[in-house]
């Protein structure tokens, strides 16, 4: 599936996919841990928000919510109305350099192709600000394929396995602070990790 094919499987399935998702859970509560290590007035970008419910809604407020998908968006400007809604590409995000206090990536970046998430974790720090902070889905596997009838659908999963990932982000300029084994939204255990940005000398 390219871009285009994904944009439009997540307009297909949003609605779905937020009724059965778990709104509230141990991922979602992670985020209070990332909150507790940033600054006052922090702004925080969550990049593949959705519907909002599970991450966004969490979040300061103001916070900018990313989706590719203006259906995803559409219910999160309900679910989260103080929220600052975006629509674009986690591979060039809409966003000045050096701007943002951290990022926010629930189960995102494995719907881009292997070979582009580099690139991804490149624009996380292109726009993070020095010690900015990450905190992301670590996908344990390596796969790439197409799931038919994923919340009534078809929809693409990706990712180069956990060590590459974690060698990936470290590349882009992160520190790998910690990784926590949390619920996820369809109530399976998931690995997150905890980032920060290398601060330039």
């Amino acid at each position: 599936m390219d871009r285009r094919a994904v944009r439009r499987a997540w307009d297909e399935v949003a609605e779905t996919y937020a009724r059965r998702r778990d709104p509230t859970g141990s991922d979602a509560a992670l985020i209070d841990d990332l909150i507790a290590e940033l600054p006052p007035a922090a702004l925080v970008v969550d990049v593949g928000c959705g519907d909002g419910a599970r991450t966004l809604a969490n979040l300061p407020l103001g916070s900018i919510g990313l989706d590719v998908s203006r259906a995803g968006l559409d219910l999160a400007r309900t679910t989260v109305q103080a929220a600052r809604l975006v629509h674009g590409e986690m591979t060039a995000l809409p966003l000045h350099d050096d701007t943002v206090d951290a990022i926010t990536a629930y189960h995102a970046v494995f719907h881009v192709p292997r070979a582009d998430h580099p690139a991804v974790y490149r624009e996380f720090a292109r726009v993070l600000r020095p010690d900015g902070r990450l905190l992301m889905t670590l996908p344990s596997g390596r796969f790439q394929t197409v799931r038919s009838g994923w919340m009534g659908g078809r929809m693409f999963f990706s990712a180069p396995g956990r060590a590459t990932t974690l060698q990936q982000l470290r590349e882009a300029g992160f520190v790998v602070d910690r990784t926590v084994t949390a619920d996820d939204p369809l109530g399976s255990g998931t690995e997150f990790v905890f980032a920060t940005l290398t601060a330039d000398d």
